[in-house]
């Protein structure tokens, strides 16, 4: 028992973990952990959705709006509940520990996992390309170098809080680094009167419902991250000026970069060009930057490798702070007495993640399991909404208007039920299924604490800890 003790502590005891997290570490787990491969691969989604130029440009920037909104609304949260966690946190708070335990249940097991399982394989793509001219890597070659990537990441996570936040930064300044360079590139051919592709750019638009909330969907999947700081309140130094001052920083730097990027691309590409590209940024540096247009795939593997870093990072501890209110397996509440960091619950993320990287496509399955996502942040909104007339006794340092979390709620109503009407499928009732099977689990090991259960959990505790040791 002492040399376990020595090992590893729970965070609801003595032991927390400590407040290292400074502004700049803030502004860059958010920008870096939103730029990663979707703004240079999957450009083409919105454009496919949207149908047009103009369109698609402004599309990326309502996106842009909404992560600044939903951000804000994120910032009164966080200064108000100023517990790690984001949505758990909150959901808790306002309506009691089921939403909670649902929330945790389904991105502890599927959302942050798989994320973290397709932004390896985007940076395994990138990294063996070189190795394999005029053919695409082997899968298992991919694999292998995603599973090699995943269990690097999660090591630097485990040994130091601020090394994880030094590699998040490094690679931060290497992502805006290319984003400047192909932003300045653009406004060059822009003034070099490169402007034909801009040319009645409304021409073939798109007015179908299903299609523009999924045009909004990809988009957004590209801004995916701007409540990433809200998993680490706990770790934060001086959370009541950091976080609202690192979200309004952030996500508009990343908002003017992505239409700034989309709008260079189609300084050199037609919509079909665009649409038929494999990766755009590549192309893009084909056709600008050659001789040296590798720059580009090489500030790819960069930009991914960072991205997946920080959703590594906040991954961690929402399982670290659902496990120490009871609601996952209590070795997950545990940190390093060494490092002082939740070892157990990053270990956890990296072996599902490994596991999402097995099948041939999980893209699928982050699609369905994308409006799930939606379903919580328009919850979380709603319990902002809720808590200004039943918790009116909590400090708000930052308060937004009320209308901000009511659009929320509305634009996350829309982007859950678009879809669904537009192409029903079997496959968004599996999910729901698969959220609701958490029940099954919650209520003999969470609410009614049987017996049996709380004796088998205290027995895998146990081994587990004793693992550790060695």
């Amino acid at each position: 028992s002492n040399l376990i003790k020595k090992k590893l502590c729970s965070g609801s005891g003595e032991e927390e973990l400590f407040l290292v997290v400074g502004l700049l570490s803030g502004i860059c787990l958010i920008v870096g952990t939103m730029i990663g491969s979707g703004i240079f691969i999957s450009p083409k989604s919105v454009l496919l959705y949207s149908g047009a130029v103009g369109p698609c440009l402004l599309i990326w920037a309502a996106c842009g709006v909404l992560s600044t909104l939903g951000a804000l609304c994120y910032a009164e949260l966080g200064t108000m509940i100023t517990k790690s966690g984001a949505e758990y946190s909150y959901l808790k708070e306002c309506f009691g520990p089921l939403p909670a335990y649902l929330f945790s249940w389904t991105t502890v097991m599927v959302l942050k996992p798989s994320a973290f399982a397709i932004i390896t394989l985007s940076f395994a793509e990138y990294a063996s390309a070189p190795f394999y001219p005029g053919c695409s890597p082997p899968l298992i070659v991919t694999k292998c170098l995603s599973a090699t990537a995943i269990f690097l990441i999660v090591s630097v996570n485990c040994l130091s809080v601020k090394l994880a936040s030094y590699v998040q930064n490094i690679f931060t300044a290497a992502k805006l680094f290319i984003i400047l360079i192909i932003v300045v590139s653009g406004i060059v051919l822009l003034a070099q009167g490169h402007t034909e592709n801009l040319s009645n750019a409304f021409d073939g638009s798109s007015s179908s419902f299903g299609s523009i909330g999924l045009a909004f969907y990809n988009g957004l999947w590209a801004y995916d991250g701007w409540n990433q700081l809200n998993f680490i309140t706990e770790e934060l130094k001086d959370p009541y000026r950091n976080l609202p001052l690192a979200i309004l920083i952030g996500i508009p730097l990343v908002s003017v970069c992505y239409v700034m990027v989309n709008l260079a691309y189609f300084t050199v590409m037609t919509t079909t060009e665009l649409l038929l590209s494999p990766a755009v940024a590549v192309t893009f540096g084909d056709r600008v930057f050659y001789p040296l247009s590798w720059i580009v795939p090489l500030f790819v593997v960069l930009s991914t490798f960072g991205s997946a870093n920080g959703s590594c990072f906040t991954a961690g501890r929402l399982a670290y702070v659902s496990g120490r209110e009871g609601h996952m397996v209590k070795i997950l509440s545990y940190i390093s007495l060494r490092h002082y960091t939740p070892s157990p619950a990053l270990i956890l993320n990296g072996l599902l993640a490994i596991c999402y990287i097995i099948p041939a496509d999980i893209n699928r399955l982050i699609n369905y399991f994308s409006i799930a996502q939606w379903v919580f942040y328009g919850l979380t909104a709603l319990a902002l909404i809720v808590m200004r007339f039943t918790r009116k006794d909590l400090h708000r340092p930052v308060k937004v208007p009320i209308v901000i979390p009511g659009l929320m709620v509305i634009v996350s109503c829309y982007l859950v039920l678009a879809p669904i009407i537009d192409k029903p499928e079997m496959e968004y009732l599996y999910c729901a299924a698969f959220i609701f099977c958490g029940l099954l689990l919650y209520f003999p090991f969470v609410h009614w604490k049987v017996s049996w259960g709380t004796k088998l959990t205290s027995e895998y505790t146990t081994v587990f800890y004793l693992s550790s040791l060695f």
